[in-house]
């Protein structure tokens, strides 16, 4: 039976239709031509490159610049039976290895990488192993300068092209202006390319914006009156689990999420939300990317997100139904100040970037000259404490150092214990005689776990544990004495992100630094940062056109449904008679064709003016009427 795009999708992922967009992107793809999808969150992104991946022989490369973004997107293909493979920085040589062989079957169709693998050597060589039929790029905004998660490494997709000629490109991304948008098409050197856009507009999702004195207080509000699936959204780890708590404690159903949590429990909360086990997850950014759950009532920010484009993505997770949804913002007078006073934590002076690179390299006693593509685990917290630095400026600066192509930080995330037995099958049979003590425990982990011979799995002590009826502190003891012998390689569980150096460690002082383009990033990062401010503390204009004109898309009137609009509109009703106003003014347009708005003001009082004026406003904003050439006032066409 010949497949078809809808076929795929009715097999696969059991939709009977498309969404907007997607089977027209689709189709541009299986044509052979570049696309680059501008999709907001929850237009179905990943649709537009999974299914002609499909449909297209050999295997589609996909570059996403988050572990837990990749993870989460071919745990999805998994479960849907379609076979997926992914190389993150958590993995050592030896098992990126053995997952780039598995590519080179030619039994997986989705492969997820890095940006930061693609200038490996062993990338490289393997590269011309695969038949690589569809070149995905997630999160394409990273590609550019101009966009709010400028990432260099994704300049380097360019030179991929000249491995894989005549192969299709697809760019993807939810937030990008149209300046971001004309980037991407240029530094991924589109050929026969097209854009597909979809509007920012929501009209089923109420925004709103409130000044509370207690967040926690009006956060129980809010949740306890609107009943369903529910998000909430927090910067600090720690605060989930706090907030969660307290939600349960106010008699909530609530669990907590965030990226230094063991995968397994991980998928199990997230598991839990979308069958709807839990009706809010309070969580960290790490939650809800790749995540299709459409119905979500309520998206809360907890903490003010920096950038609009995070908030936009993060906001647009309510609502996916097209039923009424709600995102509301909470903020005290000092998260504004802190938001703003957090520019120059974002972009230090050079002074503090060169003392901050020495200072990483006293953390991690990398010698001068030395470190070359080493390493290290990387406690931000323990590092902040010993060396007396400010968390946000550590990481701005080890942010900066990352776009200068000095090193990569890894993406924090939980990455659980491997073994690799390493010794000769009559080494384990000759263990028994010469340390008993130790047999028990490695008999346990080759049954539990096949295919450990010389290949890295990971494995759970508990279970180990379990399994030998003993502790998981001793089992613990047991695979560090094993791994003393070589008998076994053991890697103990590690939630720490890790800092890799692509370069030897240089005198603080021969750091070449571009401070022309961390200056415009700086100014592009304060432009975005008053963006929110304003966003959240001023109410008068309405809060969806404010967002969408951020993107530089066309608004077609107010909302009507945020807080703005609402708080607007009884300002009006309570002083005046809204609906007898509004009614006057439709019916003198209707007897002579146009009202001119100076004659209709003068009819009333001083005092009224004012009020009729903030009714026409209203009625223009609303699109009921507009005006002519002349300045009078007419029905809408």
């Amino acid at each position: 039976m010949l497949q078809t795009p809808h076929s795929i999708l009715k097999q696969y992922w059991h939709y009977d239709s498309f969404r907007p967009q997607q089977e027209a992107i689709i189709n541009h793809i299986l044509s052979g031509n570049d696309t680059l999808a501008v999709l907001p969150t929850g237009g179905g992104k990943s649709i537009c490159y999974q299914v002609p991946a499909m449909m297209l022989k050999g295997a589609c490369l996909v570059i996403s610049p988050l572990i837990a973004l990749m993870k989460d997107q071919a745990y999805g293909l998994q479960q849907r039976g379609i076979k997926s493979l992914v190389v993150h920085s958590g993995m050592n040589s030896d098992e990126v290895r053995r997952a780039y062989l598995q590519m080179s079957t030619g039994d997986y169709t989705f492969l997820f990488v890095s940006p930061e693998r693609l200038k490996s050597t062993l990338f490289l060589d393997f590269l011309t192993d695969w038949k690589i039929s569809l070149l995905a790029v997630d999160e394409a905004h990273c590609i550019s300068q101009w966009g709010y998660d400028f990432r260099p490494a994704y300049l380097d997709i360019a030179l991929l092209r000249e491995s894989l000629p005549n192969v299709p490109v697809i760019a993807l991304t939810a937030s990008a202006t149209p300046l971001v948008q004309k980037d991407i098409i240029e530094k991924l050197e589109f050929v026969k390319g097209e854009t597909f856009f979809s509007t920012f507009a929501r009209p089923n999702l109420s925004f709103s914006a409130f000044e509370v004195d207690s967040k926690i207080i009006k956060t129980i509000d809010i949740l306890r009156k609107l009943k369903g699936s529910s998000l909430v959204y927090c910067r600090n780890r720690r605060h989930t689990k706090e907030l969660s708590d307290a939600l349960n404690a106010a008699g909530l159903l609530a669990d907590y999420y965030h990226a230094g949590l063991e995968q397994e429990l991980r998928n199990n909360k997230q598991e839990n939300w979308i069958a709807n086990k839990i009706d809010i997850m309070v969580c960290t950014n790490a939650f809800g990317m790749g995540i299709d759950k459409a119905d979500v009532r309520c998206v809360i920010h907890f903490d003010i997100p920096d950038t609009p484009e995070a908030y936009y993505q993060e906001a647009g997770r309510a609502g996916r139904d097209g039923t009424k949804a709600y995102a509301v913002l909470l903020y005290q007078k000092h998260n504004l100040v802190d938001l703003k006073d957090g520019i120059q934590l974002k972009y230090p002076d050079i002074s503090t970037i060169r003392d901050i690179y020495e200072a990483l390299a006293y953390y991690f006693q990398v010698a001068i000259d030395d470190g070359l593509e080493t390493m290290y685990d990387f406690d931000v917290a323990d590092f902040c404490k010993k060396f007396k630095y400010n968390i946000i400026e550590v990481l701005s600066t080890i942010k900066l150092l990352e776009q200068q192509g000095y090193w990569i930080l890894s993406d924090s995330m939980f990455l659980p214990s491997r073994i690799s037995v390493t010794c000769s099958k009559q080494d384990i049979e000759n263990l028994e005689k010469l340390h008993p003590e130790l047999d028990e425990v490695i008999k346990h982990v080759l049954r539990l776990y096949s295919g450990i011979w010389y290949n890295y799995m990971p494995i759970r002590e508990m279970q180990i544990a379990q399994s030998a009826r003993v502790s998981k502190d001793y089992v613990q003891l047991i695979l560090r004495k094993l791994s003393a012998l070589s008998i076994i390689d053991y890697i103990e569980a590690n939630d720490n992100p890790q800092l890799f150096y692509l370069h030897e460690r240089l005198p603080k002082n021969q750091l070449n630094l571009d401070m022309e383009l961390i200056q415009t990033l700086k100014r592009r990062y304060e432009e975005r940062v008053m963006f929110m401010i304003r966003f959240a503390a001023e109410q008068t204009d309405c809060r969806a056109t404010k967002l969408i004109s951020y993107f530089k898309e066309e608004t077609s009137g107010s909302c009507g449904e945020c807080d703005s609009c609402l708080s607007n509109r009884r300002q009006i009703k309570s002083q005046v008679d809204f609906d007898s106003i509004r009614n006057n003014i439709m019916q003198e347009m209707e007897l002579f064709g146009s009202l001119n708005i100076d004659l209709f003001c003068k009819q009333h009082s001083t005092l009224m003016q004012e009020q009729v004026l903030k009714i026409i406003r209203f009625m223009l904003d609303e699109r009921q009427v507009e005006l002519n050439g002349v300045g009078d006032l007419i029905k809408k066409k």
